[in-house]
């Protein structure tokens, strides 16, 4: 059993009517959630305040370059980015990549070719562990970022969306102290970089789900003064 609402969530940021109309279409159809934004304004806006596993982004927006769009993600966020564009020059396709996207589709594009891409974008996201691993043991747990799970003895843990975000965010730099900050902009989105209430809350709440003991956590530490960090070998 993964997550609650366990559907990729796909941010796309397309000014054209047409495209993002079949955009969206055939990624609920795939069982996708899909965000949409047709500017750079409600974009940002979007990707502060909501979930996304994922961003396809279009260069040419009215208010500016999507450019400018993937370096702010990039200033925060490691979740992939496929850049949709009909700027074909080879000099525009390496600024993107450069910027931080993860890969490129020129339009006109074939919607198979570009839901294989972006399948292939989410699977090496899921193995971006410091060691290049998708499963992590911590004990009797194991932690699956590819199959978005939680299991204890071979048994499924059911966890919330925002629990697996924080215990998927965690396990992807396992061994890593994160701030606070860091782990509220990577769940939460940038406007919650501050609210520091909700990163204690949720935390308490997934040591009840991985610990054998809540009050003395062995898996989930806090580094006073720091921050959290995941340890899959405790001595």
């Amino acid at each position: 059993m993964r997550a609650a609402d366990p559907r990729t969530a796909v941010l796309v940021v397309e000014d054209d009517a047409s495209i993002q109309s079949l955009l969206g279409t055939t990624l609920e159809a795939e069982g996708y959630q899909v965000l949409c934004a047709t500017d750079l304004r409600s974009a940002r806006a979007l990707a502060s305040h909501r979930r996304f596993d994922l961003a396809l982004v279009d260069l040419g927006l009215p208010d500016g370059d999507g450019l400018d769009l993937i370096r702010w993600l990039r200033g925060w966020s490691q979740r992939p980015v496929l850049v949709l564009s009909a700027r074909g020059q080879e000099a525009q396709k390496v600024a993107a990549l450069d910027a931080g996207a993860d890969d490129y589709v020129a339009k006109p594009f074939g919607v198979a070719e570009l839901h294989a891409r972006l399948r292939v974008a989410l699977r090496h996201a899921a193995r971006s562990t410091p060691d290049g691993r998708s499963r992590l043991h911590l004990g009797t747990l194991l932690i699956d970022l590819q199959e978005r799970s939680l299991q204890r003895d071979g048994t499924a843990v059911r966890l919330t969306a925002t629990q697996w975000r924080l215990l998927e965010a965690l396990a992807r730099q396992a061994g890593r102290v994160l701030t606070p900050a860091a782990l509220l902009r990577e769940v939460w989105g940038p406007a919650h970089a501050e609210q520091g209430h909700y990163l204690r809350i949720y935390v308490r709440q997934l040591r009840q789900k991985i610990e054998p003991d809540p009050a003395h956590p062995v898996y989930l530490l806090n580094e006073p003064g720091v921050g959290y960090r995941l340890v899959t070998d405790p001595a």
